[in-house]
């Protein structure tokens, strides 16, 4: 029997990962944007205050351009050991270096301050713009393509330093048999063979080694199931059962599919 290997806040990685699946942050009075229901455990003395608190006023001027995602990130700052994991999704982190990389915005996990985040104008994608460091989660290890290049909306991650895609149908596919019985039944949807992202110009593309998107799953909510406190009886999902107001910028990023 294979004897397990315990950490503490000595043994654990700085800034690294732990294992393919959960990445450790250390904060040295420092700060880190973090997208909500990321954090799974730490050490030390670190505060968690949702965006638009008002002492961090100055940082969302720099750092934080997404309105409409605001309600699912938090500002992590004090010192100690954090560690980051999404549902045992494969976790990497990646360094920018004065560069511009747009990820699909449930694979953001984390980033440094010193990027800044804004809304890319492809729906459901954000990006970061500087130089510094973040997290995504991705279903699989990670592939980087160099353009021109067409690629299955579902196994994209995101791209750097390229122009953002274009839409590209396969006419021949939609037109074929298999078109024709999807077209008439219903079944199975679009696919990579029909419908593709093309990405043109110097740059990367980042995939995931799978065509299956990450579960889509609320940030921040309390899952409503046993053992879980504040679960069993909470109004939709939320924390305390309290009601949630249409029109919030939360159901603004459901309603518009991001």
């Amino acid at each position: 029997m294979t004897t397990p290997v315990i950490f503490d806040p000595h043994t654990l990685p700085s800034d690294d990962n732990v294992n393919p699946y959960t990445f450790c942050v250390e904060l040295k009075g420092s700060q880190w944007f973090l997208q909500k229901g990321k954090m799974i455990a730490y050490y030390g003395r670190i505060d968690f205050n949702g965006i638009g608190h008002g002492r961090f006023d100055r940082l969302l001027r720099t750092s934080f351009h997404s309105p409409l995602h605001a309600s699912d990130w938090v500002v992590a700052e004090g010192q100690g050991k954090m560690l980051l994991a999404d549902r045992a999704f494969d976790v990497n982190s990646f360094d920018l270096d004065n560069g511009n990389l747009t990820i699909r915005s449930g694979n953001l996990l984390a980033y440094e301050p010193s990027l800044a985040l804004k809304q890319s104008i492809v729906p459901g994608f954000l990006t970061l713009i500087g130089t510094g460091k973040f997290v995504a989660a991705s279903n699989g290890p990670v592939v980087f393509m160099e353009p021109p290049i067409r690629v299955d909306p579902q196994a994209l991650v995101g791209w750097a330093d390229c122009p953002s895609p274009c839409h590209h149908y396969d006419h021949g596919y939609m037109t074929g048999v298999m078109g024709g019985i999807r077209s008439l039944t219903g079944i199975g949807g679009t696919s990579g063979e029909e419908h593709q992202f093309e990405f043109a110009g110097a740059g990367t593309v980042l995939l995931q080694s799978t065509e299956l998107l990450m579960a889509e799953q609320a940030t921040g909510a309390v899952p409503s199931q046993a053992g879980v406190p504040g679960g069993q009886g909470a109004g939709q999902g939320h924390p305390g059962g309290a009601p949630r107001l249409p029109g919030q910028l939360g159901d603004l990023q459901r309603r518009f599919g991001l």
